[in-house]
């Protein structure tokens, strides 16, 4: 590839479980591979380095370009500032990518981890996000949320990990109020193993699916946030959930 070409910097949350670190490498292989010759860097916003501020930077002295893909699924803190940030002081040497969510391939992608696990439309799915005090990301959770309803044809509710509401254990316990003698299954919209992950474990649901972690449908994904966000244009309209 060109070296006029950026570099796709993929920005995760940052874990201390081994999983979730093996997930993210996963993802950044799949991505590497999809795109041949396309550079791929990690970075992360939290517990684990390097931050992204510092692979910005050494993008920057490589004299190159960058476009940070967050690896999250939706625009909380995370996405609006700390990203925002490291790409503002790189100034036109950079750009952000929009959050991956929300995308209809995602809600698919969740559908078919409900299956996966033995979820029926006879149960009474928690569809498990992390959660974020910024009301645009519960703008985005609740965007697949509707998708998700659509495609699966049984109730399905939204909970949260943190900072939102409301909490994953009072959605479990609203949906077996409301759905009596029906097993509670949780769909967790996370991409990799980790914190919220086994809070989800231990919540008290029948089922609880896997991350969504390195699906091809993922990496399209990002992919996608990649070529839009290259050519240092606005990213996509808040609404956008095609593809």
């Amino acid at each position: 590839m060109s070296p006029d070409e950026p570099v796709l910097i993929a920005c995760a949350h940052g874990t201390r479980e081994p999983a979730g670190r093996r997930v993210v490498g996963s993802l950044v292989a799949a991505l590497r591979t999809a795109r041949p010759g396309l550079v791929v860097e990690t970075a992360f916003v939290d517990v684990q380095p390097p931050r992204v501020g510092d692979v910005v930077r050494q993008v920057m002295r490589d004299g190159r370009r960058a476009v940070v893909v967050p690896l999250l699924l939706s625009g909380g803190y995370h996405v609006h500032v700390d990203i925002a940030e490291a790409v503002a002081e790189a100034g036109d040497a950079a750009t952000a990518a929009r959050a991956l969510g929300p995308r209809h391939r995602l809600a698919a992608a969740l559908v078919d981890r409900l299956r996966e696990a033995g979820a029926t439309a006879d149960d009474a799915v928690v569809l498990a996000a992390a959660g974020s005090s910024d009301a645009r990301a519960a703008a985005d959770v609740e965007r697949v949320l509707t998708r998700v309803r659509a495609d699966w044809g049984g109730p399905v509710t939204v909970g949260y990990g943190a900072k939102a509401v409301p909490d994953v254990r009072t959605a479990i316990a609203s949906a077996r109020a409301d759905h009596p003698g029906r097993r509670v299954v949780v769909a967790s919209y996370l991409l990799a193993p980790g914190f919220f992950h086994d809070r989800l474990i231990a919540s008290g649901a029948d089922l609880v699916t896997a991350p969504l972690g390195a699906d091809r449908r993922v990496v399209e994904v990002v992919l996608d946030r990649f070529d839009a966000a290259r050519s240092f244009a606005q990213p996509a309209p808040m609404s956008d959930m095609s593809g």
